[in-house]
């Protein structure tokens, strides 16, 4: 499952990913990414003067195992990344799964096998970026495999290709004037 701390809520980070961010469509689904630049997010987490060393220095060390009780963590069991270390690594991705999609048990299904793909792909992700992944209408029919393919191809595509809006390329600019 995806953890609350990766989890895009707020209608205008939604937005705002949609509309500055790289767009990749397969048949079952469209990912649009922000990625963070690693300028950017020293820029966000250092002040000025201070080179990154410094200040991861300066930051205290968030314990692996912090808001889980102890007793809960046993050899057996898989360590989970703290709220705190999902934090940090600020990546996080919103689902939109619309009524073409099908009815609300349909939408859920998609909804639920999307977090689940979404979730074990999160370390591949640059760290501060943002994912919106909007499921078409053959989602609906879709295996979780051919899910997986298509959101799988959708980020290496992303990844591959430079943010031609974020460089200010002109054939991408919108001003919102109609044409």
């Amino acid at each position: 499952m995806l953890p609350p701390a990766a989890r895009l809520r707020r209608s205008e980070d939604f937005r705002e990913v949609m509309r500055r961010g790289s767009r990749a469509g397969r048949r079952r689904l469209v990912v649009h990414a922000l990625w963070a630049s690693d300028e950017q997010s020293v820029s966000a987490v250092s002040p000025p003067g201070e080179t990154p060393a410094e200040v991861g220095s300066s930051l205290p060390t968030p314990s692996p195992l912090a808001g889980y009780p102890a007793e809960r963590s046993t050899a057996d069991e898989p360590v989970r990344p703290s709220r705190a270390e999902l934090t940090a690594r600020n990546v996080r991705a919103g689902f939109v799964v619309s009524k073409a999609v099908g009815n609300s048990v349909v939408r859920h299904r998609v909804s639920r096998r999307l977090r689940h793909l979404v979730a074990a792909r999160l370390g591949t992700v640059p760290p501060g970026s943002s994912l919106v992944i909007r499921a078409l209408p053959p989602a609906a029919t879709a295996s979780s495999a051919e899910l997986g393919a298509d959101l799988d191809a959708a980020l290496r595509r992303l990844s591959q290709s430079p943010n031609r809006r974020a460089a200010g390329s002109p054939e991408h600019a919108h001003d919102g004037s109609a044409v």
